[in-house]
């Protein structure tokens, strides 16, 4: 090749070269720009959804929220604030925008929320909520807690009747997950009606027997010695000795009575070391207490009792229509029943029917929790009541500060009440003669040393008492007709359970 030749040659590479550099420029640019076009567009668009948004300032994350469905333009929500709860719509229209409603739809379950809205009647009633005539139009609506996506139950759960819907798969929540999630479960509209409940009989226990002339003491819960006796006490380490919670307030109330108080009760909680893992015993509870002096015969007390109770029954009945239909709804039972005057058997009585319905026990045996249960059942046959007294135990089978039979020293002057056929008072004339409470405690083996206080106060006068000690937790389970007596205590203590 010539020397002009090699050197046409590179000026037509150089050229083509130019043209590649020139194109891949205008790619460049062109990509570049339309980058450029895009970004404006992505802004101009941002632009101007912040100007569609006319409701961005009626929501965001600033009771309870469950969204039930999710509809283009609306979603439904349902908002409660304690037992009560009623539907809510948050709807496309003058006062929401279609952000606010995708807002509305993705509050998570649980969540707390303020919400403005109007009232709004509804032609078909809404069977899910407790406000079944109306429904909120929400006009703006606030996170103020937000709740985690995973909840450890739900509450839709956690309200289903046993066994309700389970052919169509849907779940109940046993007790166990209940307990371990004891806020959670709190939140239920029947745990809510329970504990309303609950201090509505604490409420009217006390204004009854304050009417009555009673005056409510605080009882010391760490003692010198076992106040029952025997050995179901919990030990605790006080400071270089040992120590005991107590497992009622007996001891104290006594002692008030001999101080002049006549009339006492205590609310506070009693503590019993019984490894007993029923659906009726628990290691702790609150003991509601009363003991009187009373002037000639200790059915004074039994009838002062019984009325206190009859009053709560009545005020419960009264007073607590919603709460109670709020628990029949999950869990169904027959209206309590109970007489005034209440019905009162004597132990002798209770073992004849017990044994004309088959069952074989001594005069002197204790009932066995079935045959409490059995008495009950022929009890209500007979007498159409679930409230009764059941006097004159054998002592055998009573606390050492029991007053005797005058007139069968193989019986006592004490009693139990009953609710559905289970004991919710245990009670009885107390011995106030320093020296046959020293011989009782003797017999039943207690260390005089350690209550030398408590048999000392009956050395300078007592007055014949009586009272009784009433678990709170069982009347409000046999009250509402519940099965479980950890249903009715907020946070349960029983020999597996110490949390939450």
């Amino acid at each position: 090749m010539t020397k002009e030749e090699l050197q046409g040659a590179t000026e037509e590479e150089q050229q083509a070269q130019s043209k590649k550099a020139l194109k891949k420029q205008q790619k460049e640019a062109e990509k570049a720009a339309k980058k450029a076009e895009k970004q404006a567009k992505m802004a101009s668009e941002q632009q101007s959804a912040e100007e569609d948004d006319f409701a961005k300032d009626r929501y965001g994350v600033s009771a309870m929220v469950q969204s039930q469905q999710k509809l283009g333009k609306q979603c439904f929500l349902v908002l409660r604030q304690q037992q009560f709860n009623v539907q809510a719509l948050v709807a496309v229209g003058d006062r929401a925008s279609k952000q606010m409603v995708k807002f509305a739809a993705n509050i998570t379950k649980e969540s707390i929320v303020d919400v403005e809205a109007t009232v709004r009647k509804v032609e078909q009633k809404i069977e899910s909520c407790s406000q079944q005539d109306v429904e909120l139009h929400v006009e703006r609506i606030f996170v103020i807690s937000q709740a985690e996506p995973r909840l450890p139950l739900q509450l839709e759960d956690a309200v289903r009747p046993d066994g309700e819907g389970e052919e169509e798969g849907r779940a109940t929540v046993n007790q166990d997950t209940r307990l371990d999630n004891r806020v959670i479960d709190l939140r239920t509209t029947t745990s809510q009606a329970v504990f309303r409940l609950q201090s509505g009989v604490c409420q009217l226990f006390r204004d009854t027997l304050t009417k009555k002339g009673f005056v409510e003491i605080q009882t010391p819960k760490i003692i010198s010695a076992a106040s029952e006796g025997g050995a179901n006490v919990f030990t605790v380490s006080y400071f270089k000795t040992s120590a005991f919670l107590a497992q009622s307030p007996q001891l104290y109330k006594q002692m008030c009575i001999c101080a002049d108080f006549d009339k006492v009760f205590c609310v506070g909680p009693v503590f019993r070391a019984e490894d007993s893992n029923t659906h009726r015993h628990l290691t702790e509870f609150v003991g509601l207490d009363i003991e009187m002096a009373f002037n000639y015969h200790y059915h004074e007390v039994i009838d002062s009792i019984t009325d206190t109770m009859v009053q709560i029954f009545k005020g419960l009945r009264d007073n607590f229509q919603t709460e109670i239909q709020t628990v029949n709804k999950q869990f169904p039972s027959e209206p309590f029943k109970f007489l005034e005057p209440t019905l009162r058997l004597e132990y002798t009585e209770a073992v004849a029917m017990l044994r004309e319905a088959g069952v074989e026990m001594g005069d002197e045996d204790d009932l066995s929790t079935p045959n409490e249960k059995l008495l009950g059942r022929l009890v209500k046959e007979k007498y159409d009541t679930d409230f009764y007294v059941l006097d004159k135990y054998p002592l055998a089978v009573r606390p050492f500060y029991t007053m005797p039979d005058p007139s069968n020293p193989k019986y006592s002057n004490s009693y139990d009440m009953f609710m559905r056929g289970e004991e919710i008072l245990s009670g009885a004339q107390r011995v106030h003669d320093a020296q046959l409470l020293t011989e009782r405690a003797i017999h039943h083996q207690i260390d005089l040393e350690k209550i030398k206080a408590y048999i000392d106060s009956f050395r300078y006068g007592a007055p014949p008492h009586g009272g009784g000690g009433i678990g709170l937790e069982r009347v409000c389970m046999l009250y509402l007709g519940l099965h479980n007596v950890r249903q009715t205590s907020m946070f349960p203590r029983d020999p597996k359970r110490l949390t939450p």
